[in-house]
């Protein structure tokens, strides 16, 4: 057959093959497109949800004011707050301005109608203008070119994807400046008598998020005591968010600028993406900023501004007995401390009063005042009572602080000073299992474990406890050990097979969680796939190698264990 002439049936064939090729082509580009215009547009309320955090939590420092016209110091402090604030909108504003002229630009030299704004017009592209620190609602779904990359890449690129010289070159910079703006006025306090603040350096070469890390920590090593050192952890935290290696591969092509391989070929809906989900990382650094700062100050009806761990146990102990210590974080204002009568010291929001043991037990009692920021006082009798080395009944939890439905909670119960322990239960059922009771709750919102000591013939209830009784937390769902919201090489990402669900590490729970079924999605794609089961089928195997470098992996299951059966997600990216 080979070299034979084709009939012109054939022919007509083969142009219908060619065609049908073509069209599939062109859905897929459209299905690609209209995904980051979707994307676009999920960014934008994104960066607008950002943009309310900051805005509520300013708004709250402005009501402090307002409602404590008493205290002259702590208006003085918010006032330098305020300021503090003042300059992060500043410069928040002027990245905000500029990513917004950059998306204006590429849109005008493309040909797009960007002279009109009318709001949720679907054929009008340019929405709401923006303000202040508030990015230009886009309507991309209105753009007629969605496909054209020539004006991005020339306009924010250049020539040379290693060396940008467009507005995307002005805009590195002013990115990365921004960094260091807002975490140097993160870092500045200067009021009562302290006084910090410090320059941060530019990191833009870095392995991993590990090293990224030890190069911040190195950094605020080097600037000592200049950085409080309960802001540390909040400073670095948007350091690292608004941090992008400067130097990035791409196939073979090695040492491209972060802004070359940003927009390179990229069509104009995924370069306003991209610009957009720039802006809505400031954002979110100016949330987190401002945040802190409000920190500094109190806000709602009471007002605290500090935290301080505090730490109690059993006021006595039996000889070779256990006991356990409960820690806690609690909250006062430094500059509101509270009124104790007959205290002999009150700082930092608590108040000593001194006592002495004797007989079987001592009762102390009194009242605790605090002013409300409206200038009015609160007061409230408080009342304990000492034992003086008399035994008593402690309930404990070794796993956790309370009870789970569909759980063999381990309770230990400990009556000091008694032969035997006994526990009994009101709305959980207990049953002896070797050195403890497993308790089993009923569907009520509390439930209550009483003790009993017996010495001989002689019994006593030594008390009646209350806990609170909750669902299983949902199993956390990974995929061939990356977890979700993770990132991994590409390499490992096709090499897995399975699903995995479980706890993390933090809870403390020994349930064990089955995924029963999965929905696969590639990001780029055609379609999802799915299946039973934890194991990913051939057909997914398949499709998974179909995933690209800064792409998204995302499952979709179904997880049993504890008694029941829940929805979960695992979406990892792609390096």
């Amino acid at each position: 057959m080979s070299g034979g002439k084709e009939t012109p049936r054939q022919k007509m064939i083969g142009m219908m093959y060619l065609v049908l090729t073509a069209l599939l082509a062109l859905n897929v580009s459209k299905a690609i497109l209209d995904a980051f215009v979707a994307i676009e547009e999920n960014t934008q309320k994104a960066a607008l949800t950002n943009y309310e955090r900051g805005k509520n939590a300013k708004d709250q420092i402005v009501a402090e004011k307002a409602g404590d016209a008493s205290n002259i110091e702590k208006l003085k402090k918010i006032d330098y707050c305020l300021t503090i604030i003042d300059k992060i909108d500043k410069s928040t504003e002027s990245m905000i301005k500029e990513i917004d002229a950059i998306k204006l630009d590429i849109l005008t030299k493309s040909g797009e109608e960007v002279t009109k704004t009318v709001m949720n017009d679907k054929e009008v592209i340019y929405w709401k203008k923006g303000e202040k620190c508030i990015p230009a609602r886009l309507n991309l779904m209105a753009v007629n070119g969605k496909d054209q990359y020539d004006v991005p890449m020339h306009e924010i690129i250049g020539e040379d994807l290693k060396t940008p010289t467009g507005s995307g070159l002005k805009l590195w910079n002013n990115y990365n400046k921004f960094r260091l703006d807002i975490t140097g006025l993160m870092s500045t306090w200067e009021f009562g008598g302290q006084k910090f603040g410090f320059k941060p350096k530019a990191i833009n070469k870095f392995k991993d998020n590990a090293d990224l890390t030890k190069q911040i920590d190195a950094m605020f090593a080097k600037a000592g005591a200049s950085v409080n050192k309960d802001d540390k952890e909040a400073i670095a935290q948007v350091y690292a968010e608004l941090t992008k290696n400067e130097r990035v591969d791409s196939g073979e092509e090695t040492g491209l600028h972060w802004i070359g391989k940003t927009f390179d070929h990229s069509p104009i809906v995924a370069a306003i993406a991209s610009l957009t989900a720039m802006q809505q990382e400031v954002l979110g650094a100016r949330a987190s900023a401002i945040a802190l700062v409000k920190s500094k100050v109190s806000t709602g009806e009471y007002s605290f501004n500090k935290i301080m761990a505090l730490a109690y146990g059993p006021v006595s102990v039996n000889a070779n007995e256990d006991f356990e210590v409960k820690v806690m974080m609690a909250a006062y204002d430094s500059d509101n401390n509270p009124e104790v009568p007959g205290a002999s010291e009150i700082k930092d929001g608590v108040a000593i009063v001194k006592g002495k043991g004797s007989g079987s037990e001592v009762n102390m009692s009194g009242t605790v005042s605090i002013r409300k920021k409206d200038g009015s006082k609160k007061t409230e009798n408080w009342s304990t009572t000492v034992r003086v080395m008399k035994p008593e009944g402690t309930v404990s939890l070794p796993d956790m602080n309370m009870v789970y439905r569909g759980y063999d909670n381990k309770v230990v119960g400990v009556a000091s000073g008694y032969e035997s322990t006994s526990l009994s239960g009101n709305g959980i059922a207990l049953s002896k299992s070797g050195a403890f009771y497993i308790g089993k709750p009923g569907p009520g919102k509390t439930c209550t474990i009483s003790i009993s000591g017996k010495s001989g013939d002689k019994s006593a209830n030594l008390g009646t406890f209350t806990f609170r009784v909750s669902g299983l937390p949902p199993a956390t769902v990974s995929f061939a050990g990356i977890g979700n919201g993770d990132s991994a090489p590409l390499s490992t990402i096709k090499a897995g097979t399975r699903l995995f669900a479980g706890y993390p590490p933090e809870i403390p729970l020994n349930v064990k969680f089955n995924v029963t079924a999965w929905t696969m999605t590639v990001q780029g794609a055609p379609r999802p796939i799915s299946g039973s089961g934890n194991t990913l089928s051939g057909e997914a195997i398949a499709l998974l190698k179909q995933a690209r470098p800064n792409s998204t992996v995302s499952f979709m299951t179904t997880v049993t264990g504890g008694g029941m059966s829940r929805k979960g997600a695992c979406v990892v990216g792609v390096k």
